[in-house]
């Protein structure tokens, strides 16, 4: 069966007849730097915590992340994956007459709004071609494009910055006006961090004005560790407690709670991570670019990219280069006219590239 995630290198494997030891993974968005030393040094000297719960109400976790965000611990909530945190946010939206959302949007959403019943009402991002984009605009989704959402929608928003697959980044200016609009407004900014802190558009400065607000994060793609499950939201007390009595207890193992209390004071690998992310995702981008395909400018370590039959093309560069690329058919307003890949090394990258001009040129 087709995955509707990235990173599925079982499934990969078995359509390259390969192990998947030898694959390269462009089709889940995670650091190509990590995990972090501090990470692996955090876990290996909490080994023997693994015999004991984990605090219930990870009071060094929530300090550590407060520090990180200058607000008060009350207002964090760890989860298991910033995913377990957006299930109950849905839980929240599904309880108003309509949720509003951005398409295409992360397969999550929809999984999670639809658990609970939610009543959605789906708002298409302006796309290149086919879209009403006028054809001078082949540059087209660009930095704070407006959010296309009219001001007569009311009850929830779940908003995703950058938005996920497009890369898309909006600006505070423009969502600020949605939080007086919307009875409760959710945003995801799971890849806000791979954004150097004065590029970064997030509101959880805001938080404390708006309790209609969260905020989720994720701990996962920027420090390599989706292995691991760690997240967390940002949101009123009173929120974060219901919240608490809805789920399991003990929602995140005492290994990641121990690499949540360390990897957000660890400046030195942030700073590794925004200086290579800069570099590479250019390279990305202009080599697509010369080979003729459309990427979009992207704000994270992502890009999405316009090609015709790109199934087959993640066929081809599967069985014939051992490169795995994100298709978009779990998308249904992309489909197979576009594929999405992270931004990896800048050797892994030339090697993505210099498969797909083999591809093109040669036909593999």
């Amino acid at each position: 069966m087709r995955p509707v995630h990235g990173g599925n290198l079982a499934w990969a494997a078995q359509l390259a007849q390969c192990p998947p030891s030898v694959i390269l993974d462009f089709s889940a968005s995670i650091n190509p730097l990590g995990p972090p030393a501090s990470a692996l040094d955090a876990i290996a000297s909490h080994l023997t915590d693994l015999c004991h719960y984990p605090d219930p109400r990870y009071t060094e976790l929530r300090r550590s992340i407060a520090q990180f965000h200058s607000i008060s611990p009350d207002w964090i909530l760890p989860g298991n994956g910033a995913a377990e945190l957006l299930t109950w946010s849905c839980r929240e939206l599904a309880t108003l007459p309509q949720t509003h959302r951005l398409v295409p949007a992360f397969g999550d959403y929809g999984r999670a709004l639809d658990a609970f019943g939610a009543q959605t009402v789906d708002w298409p991002i302006p796309l290149r071609d086919g879209c009403a984009i006028p054809e001078r605009e082949r540059c087209a989704i660009t930095q704070n494009r407006l959010i296309p959402i009219p001001a007569t929608a009311t009850g929830g928003l779940l908003l995703n910055n950058p938005h996920n697959p497009t890369g898309q980044l909006f600006s505070v200016a423009q969502i600020l006006p949605l939080l007086d609009q919307f009875a409760l407004v959710v945003i995801d900014e799971a890849f806000m961090d791979f954004l150097p802190p004065a590029e970064q558009e997030s509101l959880i400065d805001r938080v404390a004005d708006f309790p209609n607000l969260v905020i989720l994060r994720s701990l996962t793609k920027f420090y390599s560790l989706p292995g691991l499950r760690l997240g967390y939201a940002i949101a009123h007390p009173d929120r974060l407690k219901r919240w608490q009595q809805w789920r399991d207890p003990w929602a995140v193992n005492v290994l990641a709670a121990a690499v949540g209390e360390v990897v957000l004071q660890d400046v030195e690998f942030q700073q590794k991570t925004w200086n290579w992310l800069k570099l590479a995702r250019s390279q990305l981008f202009d080599g697509f670019q010369q080979l003729g395909l459309n990427p979009f400018p992207g704000a994270a370590n992502f890009l999405l990219v316009e090609c015709e039959a790109s199934v087959e093309l993640q066929r081809q560069l599967l069985q014939q280069h051992r490169i795995l690329i994100r298709d978009c058919l779990s998308f249904a307003q992309l489909g197979d006219r576009f594929f999405r890949v992270a931004v990896r090394t800048e050797p892994e990258n030339q090697r993505l590239i210099d498969g797909l001009a083999a591809i093109f040129q040669h036909g593999g």
